[in-house]
């Protein structure tokens, strides 16, 4: 943590607020997100169909606008779509806890994913140009702050859940609005390329989405979201059937965000000083791959808890390790292959596509643990997810040995 200070200090200010905004992102989104679907049964009184669609909603809003928040924050520059992006999930946030009715739990739900979907490829592509060749340092110190917010959300919201759901709406609303007005203050403006000289957004996408080396990278790395998601799915399940209850999930949230702020800053250091970016982004990945096949091989297991959940613990730390291996490199990848002019947007299809990734990742899943539920093949899911994180850390391989990752690529002449 000392280590993640210190580069924090090396950084100029607009780097050091866009670090701070993030970790009061997710403090304020991880204070409400994990209660809300309770608060909608319980609360609001809405059938499980309504609060799948509620949640749904906010999820597709966010996933896909996020081309449309990064071409926005290329042409318009990033700090109004940072500040646009907090202040409607200022109004989204207060709107989940002072309504329980569900058209506008809907225009609730809506409105906080389009928020994520402005600041999010925005602030990473402001982080990106300002910290020039510091790329990969910064997007490390980036995580340990949104790991940090990940950590302290859940514990502030169930400390004010005793004050009612709608105390921690508007707490989590009111963080949202005093980052709005610290960005307002203290984030300087980046210019936007002139209008004159900017060529048209249908153009701009083609080139983004015509961008082979780009693509095959983003679907690669689509893989990792889909197998990072798990933390949300498959292991809490697991967790629950194996007798962990409520705390034994919470464990595993508090364990993966403690590794990330403890170990980011050192592993980035350790990985720069003996690996090329793409050996890196592709060793992160082969990890994550690996870290379901302790919970595949104590599938057919019956050992008594706690023993039961170390390899689900295993496979956590696995996970997360494979996760601060990669994360910063691969960010600086994307940031490197855009060029100078469109960082946003292809930050926003990579989100995009990323998104994709979590959808199928969630079928195959659920498919599975399904499947595996009915016909004893309890290794099934975990097996599968190991073979998808394996086969994309090949693909990135291949595209590393042609040279397609880790080299920064010049901008490309105005048209």
């Amino acid at each position: 943590m000392t280590g993640a200070l210190r580069q924090f200090r090396s950084f100029g200010r607009p780097i050091q607020v866009l670090q701070v905004n993030q970790a009061g992102i997710n403090l304020g989104f991880y204070m409400l997100m994990p209660y809300l679907a309770h608060h909608l049964s319980a609360g609001a009184g809405l059938a499980a169909w309504a609060i799948g669609l509620v949640l749904g909603l906010r999820n597709m809003s966010q996933q896909g606008l996020f081309l449309i928040g990064g071409t926005l924050s290329d042409r318009l520059g990033p700090k109004p779509l940072i500040m646009a992006g907090c202040a409607l999930r200022t109004l989204g946030f207060a709107l989940f806890g002072l309504t329980t009715s569900l058209p506008l739990l809907v225009v609730a739900a809506v409105v906080t994913g389009f928020a994520g979907a402005l600041f999010n490829p925005a602030a990473r592509a402001y982080l990106a140009a300002e910290a020039g060749e510091r790329k990969v340092e910064a997007f490390a110190v980036f995580n340990v702050f949104y790991q940090g917010g990940i950590l302290l959300g859940p514990v502030v919201g169930v400390a004010l859940l005793d004050a009612g759901f709608t105390a921690v709406c508007l707490a989590a609303a009111g963080i949202f609005a005093a980052l709005t007005v610290l960005q307002a203050v203290h984030l300087p403006a980046r210019r936007a390329p002139a209008e004159d000289a900017a060529p048209p957004v249908l153009r701009d996408w083609r080139q983004a989405f015509g961008d082979r080396a780009f693509v095959s990278f983003a679907a690669a790395m689509a893989a990792s979201y889909a197998l990072s998601y798990q933390m949300y799915l498959g292991l809490p399940l697991e967790v629950q059937r194996l007798g962990g209850g409520d705390a034994g999930v919470t464990a595993l949230y508090v364990v993966s965000a403690l590794l990330g702020i403890a170990g980011q800053v050192r592993v980035t250091s350790w990985c720069s000083a003996r690996w090329s970016r793409g050996r890196a982004v592709t060793r992160g990945m082969a990890l994550m791959g690996l870290s379901f096949l302790p919970v595949a091989a104590a599938a057919h297991l019956a050992l008594p808890p706690p023993w039961g959940l170390l390899p689900v613990a295993a496979c956590v730390v696995l996970l997360t390790a494979g996760t601060l291996v990669a994360f910063p490199f691969e960010m600086a990848t994307i940031a490197d292959m855009a060029g100078d002019r469109l960082i946003g947007t292809y930050y926003g299809l990579y989100n995009l596509l990323s998104g994709v990734g979590i959808l199928a990742g969630n079928l195959l899943a659920g498919v599975t643990l399904d499947a595996a539920r009915a016909s004893g093949w309890a290794s099934l899911p975990w097996l599968l997810l190991s073979g998808a994180g394996l086969a994309s850390a090949a693909a990135l391989r291949r595209l590393d040995r042609r040279a397609r990752l880790g080299e920064p690529r010049p901008a490309p002449a105005p048209a």
